[in-house]
């Protein structure tokens, strides 16, 4: 049975920082995104990831990037793409947690 792995924000950070080849998921609400996300970020909240994630992560064995306000929803979010067939996801909790940069451009 296939899952989602958790990581820590330094371990979420240092992959943004030395890979290339992956999304950050952004799965809060359009105003809590608008508000402050990681650059880069694909707003795509928890209850629309099952409609919305073939179409927009069309490779299913790519890196993903999980997270959310706290972390409940992302966990959500990263079981979700586990049951549409995503091997790769690594979700990273709460942007409440993270210490880094945040933007708020699109």
């Amino acid at each position: 049975m296939n899952t989602y792995q958790q990581i820590t924000a330094e371990e979420a950070k240092n992959i943004m920082d030395t890979e290339s080849d992956y999304v950050i998921i952004d799965a809060r609400t359009e105003e809590e995104f608008s508000q402050g996300h990681i650059k880069g970020a694909i707003l795509i909240p928890e209850y629309e990831i099952a409609a919305r994630a073939e179409k927009e992560l069309p490779d299913k064995n790519q890196l993903i990037l999980v997270y959310c306000r706290s972390g409940r929803r992302s966990k959500i979010a990263s079981e979700e793409l586990v049951k549409l067939g995503y091997t790769n996801v690594k979700e990273f909790g709460g942007i409440i947690d993270w210490p880094y940069e945040t933007t708020s451009e699109n």
